[in-house]
């Protein structure tokens, strides 16, 4: 008998493992930049890491402040749960705040979205408003999950690379020396595209969209009546007067847009994950329903906190102490001190109008690297690899922003993070200084 339920089990088990376990809707989006290079830097023992896009300062004081306060207010109960789809003073203050940026009489209730962070206002929208067979404009480069977010939906990314300008010899480049080609843009969309998705200010290229290209969109959008995807989350940190522009801003955009936004970006805490997503209440109230049934809440502390700075902010909007304005400065700084640190290495960094991140080209830098294991690994991704395991210096590489057809032709740039305190920047020179690798 023993016997025959052995036997019994071990076939059970097999036509179980006939079975596909996992979901076809992940298939092919199981490599990740971040997992691959974030081991690699725990394994090597890092010291200098410009590479994952967080401050390794501290956010505001008065934002701290308030978290702690929050945990201790209200006999306590900012530690429980709130209204699911966000805090109500959260919401209101942001209603208050973002109203005349769009140009929308925001309501707190209908318009917005509080989520995890940028990422899951992301994933809301692409569960809620991608079907199967949509297709979904992406343009290069773009942030990774874009793609694998798109897949998961049932839809299609359609990719379409920015381009750079014809420059004059010795000109530095900048961010916004990158552009789409109207013609080419036109093209992609089709009777099946559902949306399109834009990064202002740019991961990793910090490119800020000029107004002009922003009402080229805008006009394809409402022609062809497709969505916009608008992730801002970098929209505070803007360099050398350059200036964000809302597409959901813009003459029949709203109606159009889903624009994302980042309270770690916003006050330099990426650790809390609050984000939000605005929009028209019959595109907003499809998220709803993912948020319900997935996360169905955030963190209330957090929340409360981030609503508090926001109302000091509105108070001192603009003005001089405001952070807004003080943190675009410093980081403008130390964007300049690396691409002058960059630049004496024999790298050409590509200035950034804004975000938190520059890209720097690497072809004239002399590095005898290894035969390759993976003959299709891109030479940024080699390049990288070596740096970590040679120099204890971490980046990140710019074809992971690229779609599989187009990494071939960005595989010689890197990408850095200079949101960091000055001492870690001053290492990163270090290290640099020290290597030389242009000789």
């Amino acid at each position: 008998l023993t016997g025959s339920i052995s036997a019994a089990a071990f076939f059970i088990a097999e036509a179980a493992m006939s079975k596909q376990i996992h979901a076809r809707r992940i298939e092919g989006i199981d490599k990740n930049v971040w997992v691959e290079f974030t081991q690699l830097v725990v394994e090597h023992k890092v010291n200098v890491n410009l590479g994952q896009g967080f401050p390794d300062f501290s956010p505001p004081e008065f934002t701290k402040e308030y978290f702690k306060d929050a945990i201790f207010e209200s006999g306590g109960m900012l530690n429980q749960y709130t209204r699911a789809f966000g805090h109500p003073l959260l919401v209101k203050v942001l209603a208050q705040f973002f109203s005349k940026l769009f140009g929308q009489d925001l309501d707190a209730n209908s318009n917005i979205l509080v989520t995890v962070g940028a990422y899951q206002a992301l994933f809301c929208t692409f569960q809620a408003l991608i079907d199967e067979g949509d297709e979904v404009i992406v343009i290069e480069p773009f942030f990774d999950c874009y793609e694998p977010m798109v897949k998961m939906a049932g839809g299609t990314p359609v990719f379409i690379p920015l381009r750079l300008k014809s420059l004059k010899e010795g000109v530095p480049l900048s961010s916004g020396d990158w552009m789409l080609d109207p013609e080419e843009l036109a093209a992609k969309f089709t009777a099946k595209t559902k949306a399109i998705v834009i990064n202002s200010p740019n991961n990793p290229l910090g490119k800020v969209y000029k107004k002009q290209e922003l009402e080229m969109i805008a006009e394809l959008c409402i022609k062809n009546n497709v969505l916009c995807f608008s992730d801002e989350v970098y929209e505070w940190l803007v360099y050398d007067g350059t200036e964000h522009i809302r597409i959901a801003s813009l003459p029949g955009m709203w109606d159009h847009t889903i624009s994302i936004g980042s309270a770690g970006k916003t006050f330099s805490a990426t650790g809390w994950k609050v984000g939000w997503a605005f929009g028209p209440d019959h595109l907003l109230r499809h998220l709803r329903t993912v948020h319900q049934n997935s996360l169905y809440h955030c963190p209330t502390v957090a929340q409360e906190a981030v609503a508090r700075s926001f109302q000091k902010e509105f108070e001192r909007f603009r003005e001089p102490e405001s952070y807004f304005v003080q943190l675009p400065q410093q980081l403008s700084l130390k964007r300049d001190q690396l691409v002058k640190c960059l630049t004496a290495v024999g790298m050409k960094p590509i200035v950034p109008e804004g975000g938190y991140f520059l890209i720097a080209d690497i072809s004239g830098v002399k590095v005898d690297l290894p035969e390759p294991s993976d003959r299709d690994e891109p030479y940024d991704f080699r390049f990288v690899k070596w740096m970590i395991k040679n120099k204890g210096f971490a980046t990140i590489p710019v074809s992971a922003f690229y779609s599989s057809q187009n990494k071939k032709h960005f595989s010689h740039f890197i990408r850095f993070c200079f949101a960091k305190k000055d001492d870690t920047l001053i290492a990163a020179e270090k290290i640099l200084q020290s290597w030389n690798p242009t000789n």
